[in-house]
């Protein structure tokens, strides 16, 4: 019997990925089909039911859904989820598609990942969608520009996954699905396990909050997001290299582990902090690291805002419970990397660590403070920016907070 925390509104997973003689009919059969092209975002999602790590979903969601997601962050059958699924296509596309027809989910590059019969078709208020998971209708936000550049119409429905896609080739060493994360965990002995997010390489306050989490917990994940990220922000498999030597160097051994999984960032702040933690638990994962910013981006959010969100909710909504942790820093006179909490000097004492602080140091050649990150990490990364030509770096404007 595993003592590791139960997924996500069920007792057991729910991949909808096929496999074997299953999978070939169902490809050979959705090659007839009438094709969705979806968005890179949509692909990740339906990877993410492939695999279970939506469990316990069975496909995109339907209007009444999408309505109580974005209202009160609970399904029509009052399944806690804080933020839509859902898969969007134009007009003239969704006038061709008959309800109860099935379609085959095409990727940007034409490839068949999936198939979905369609239960519903319906328009939403793309402003009512932004303005209640990402708190802003700005279409400067990176999530808010994804939302309204989709289709007019959803698409709602079961799934049938066919496809991975690169993520097992491409991240080999990292990609794991919430199946193998799991049996990894029982391997280990581990019955308590906290999962750190990241779209960044690990700076010294990220290591802090993990070292916090090992007090507290059997182990620590490090889940780094594999999917699109925004433009300026480092790529996978850099980040792969930089996490494995801080963990090889700075960490003792069998404490930690690195993974990755397929989504792309919504940069939802508070509500991501949410479905990051929900479908750690589908991973396996007792708690979520929450830092500062979680998720955010810009000036949207307060950098605590995903802490209190977390109590805004039902105690019942999730099993995967959040670690929350105030800002942390490397200050001079302790000598150490500490938080407000355990901190007693001045702020010009301080070295405020940020992904977003690093990544303009290092693009634009600039000496990188003391406390700021581990020597061998800065190695990996200067290597990737003196690999870039001009024309492919990207300014970062240090306005608001850095997220994970």
């Amino acid at each position: 019997m595993s003592q590791l925390v139960k997924p996500h509104g069920s007792d057991q997973l729910k991949p909808l990925l096929l496999e074997g003689e299953a999978l070939n009919q169902a490809l050979a059969a959705a090659a007839n089909l009438p094709k969705v092209k979806m968005s890179s975002r949509e692909r990740g999602d339906l990877i993410m039911f492939g695999i279970g790590g939506f469990t316990p979903l069975e496909g995109f969601m339907g209007k009444a859904d999408w309505q109580g997601v974005c209202d009160t962050m609970t399904m029509a059958d009052g399944l806690f989820w804080p933020i839509p699924i859902t898969l969007s296509t134009d007009k003239a596309t969704a006038d061709s598609i008959k309800e109860g027809e099935e379609v085959a989910l095409v990727d940007e590059d034409g490839e068949i990942m999936g198939s979905m019969t369609v239960s519903e078709k319906y328009g939403i208020d793309k402003a009512h969608e932004c303005q209640t998971v990402f708190k802003t209708t700005d279409a400067a936000h990176p999530g808010v520009k994804m939302v309204m550049d989709q289709g007019d119409i959803n698409l709602a429905g079961p799934v049938k996954v066919f496809s991975q896609g690169e993520f097992p080739t491409k991240y080999a060493d990292t990609y794991m699905t919430p199946a193998q994360t799991r049996a990894m965990f029982e391997e280990k002995g581990w019955k308590t396990v906290a999962a750190f997010q990241t779209r960044n390489p690990m700076h010294r306050s990220h290591e802090h909050l993990a070292k916090i989490a090992i007090e507290i917990c059997d182990g620590v994940m490090v889940h780094s997001l594999l999917g699109q990220l925004k433009p300026g922000d480092i790529p996978a498999e850099v980040r792969q290299e930089a996490i494995s030597v801080l963990i090889d160097k700075y960490f003792v051994k069998n404490t930690v582990v690195q993974s990755g999984y397929p989504l792309d960032m919504r940069y939802a702040g508070p509500r991501e902090a949410l479905l990051h933690a929900l479908f750690r638990q589908n991973y396996g994962c007792s708690h979520l690291i929450v830092g500062r910013d979680h998720a955010g981006v810009g000036d949207y959010y307060g950098p605590f805002d995903a802490h209190h969100i977390f109590d805004e909710i039902k105690s019942d909504a999730l099993i995967t419970q959040p670690l929350k942790i105030d800002w942390t820093f490397w200050c001079n006179k302790c000598g150490t990397m500490a938080s407000m909490r355990t901190c007693p000097h001045e702020a010009a004492d301080r070295v405020l660590v940020s992904g977003t602080k690093l990544r303009k140091a290092l693009s634009e050649g600039e000496e990188v403070q003391d406390g700021f990150s581990r020597p061998e990490v800065l190695e990996v990364l200067r290597r990737y920016y003196a690999s870039l030509q001009d024309h492919e770096k990207v300014k970062v404007e240090l306005t608001g907070h850095s997220a994970r």
